[in-house]
């Protein structure tokens, strides 16, 4: 098995709700666009954004929505509604307006989406941005992107390089692992070794158990393994890291390169050297660069993507 890292040229699609893309598509006819963040990497993505409250038909400026009687996944059962500020029912367009966001997604192929939280449609973890209350999450939109398994991205770590550059990472190994065959106990090593250190940092024992196992399995339980490793590490690698685990990884896999490589990069800091994320993140893509030059494995960001025309 080579250790490098894996090359993918596919440009992913990632949905974004559109009020994060700068169309002023909100109750009030505001959005912000926080993609201009991310910067050239922008570019690296097709971006697919989508309002379920504008596809609903309920329209810029509109009365404000929230959910009545239980979370959005309640409203799909029909054991919680919609109402507007007026306390008008709106729950069945919202539901078609969700649908119809899904569709397009779909079509688009998006395997991930950026949601604005705090949204009764589109929130995940938060369905009011009033204070400290968390409303009744999940949104409408938000409970069918968790129940049909999307990679999903709080617009508000677009903010944060360091943020989202493991959304990022992350997001790549997602697809990979997600795509990549599992089919013999080969196949299922080396998918296990490509994304053990990403892994690890998230979760050492589940990495750990999932090593031993797979050394002990016979060629008759590779599908059911693989199938149950393949849900697992996808479910984990959902999971944001932080910056402390992050670091250390980070120092970890550059002591692995300067002893294999006989080299040392200056700007690559120890973890207990004091620094912002914005200068982490900076070391990462440095480290991420170097070791695509050098041919040296840096597992804590095993995929990375490549436009076929800059090769």
């Amino acid at each position: 098995m080579e250790k490098t890292e894996i090359i993918i040229h596919t440009k992913l699609t990632i949905g974004v709700s559109a009020c994060c893309m700068g169309s002023p598509v909100r109750y009030n006819g505001k959005g912000w666009d926080l993609l201009k963040n991310l910067g050239r990497e922008k570019n690296d993505f097709r971006w697919c954004p989508v309002c379920p409250e504008c596809m609903a038909g309920l329209g810029v400026l509109r009365e404000p929505i929230r959910l009545s009687g239980g979370d959005g996944t309640k409203v799909w059962t029909g054991d919680a509604e919609v109402k507007n500020r007026k306390g008008e029912i709106v729950t069945n367009k919202v539901i078609e307006g969700a649908l119809a966001c899904i569709e397009a997604l779909s079509r688009a192929g998006a395997i991930a989406y950026v949601y604005m939280d705090g949204s009764p449609s589109c929130g995940v973890y938060r369905t009011t941005l009033k204070n400290t209350n968390r409303g009744n999450p999940p949104g409408v939109f938000g409970a069918k992107l968790l129940e049909l398994g999307f990679f999903l991205i709080p617009a508000s770590d677009l903010q944060s390089p360091l943020k989202w550059w493991d959304w990022r990472r992350r997001l790549l190994a997602f697809y990979w692992l997600k795509n990549v065959p599992l089919d013999s106990k080969n196949q299922l090593y080396e998918a296990w070794y490509k994304t053990k250190f990403l892994c690890r940092e998230l979760n050492q024992e589940w990495t750990q158990n999932i090593g031993r196992n797979l050394a002990l399995i016979v060629e008759e339980d590779v599908k059911e393994f693989g199938d149950r490793f393949r849900k697992e590490a996808l479910d984990l690698l959902r999971k944001p890291s932080n910056t402390k685990k992050i670091t250390n990884s980070l120092w970890a896999q550059y002591s692995y390169y300067k002893k294999l490589q006989g080299k040392s990069i200056e700007e690559i800091n120890a973890p207990e050297i004091k620094r912002n994320v914005t200068s982490i993140a900076k070391e990462l893509l440095l480290m991420e660069r170097k070791a695509h030059e050098d041919k040296v494995f840096f597992g804590t960001s095993p995929v990375l993507y490549r436009d076929k025309r800059s090769n």
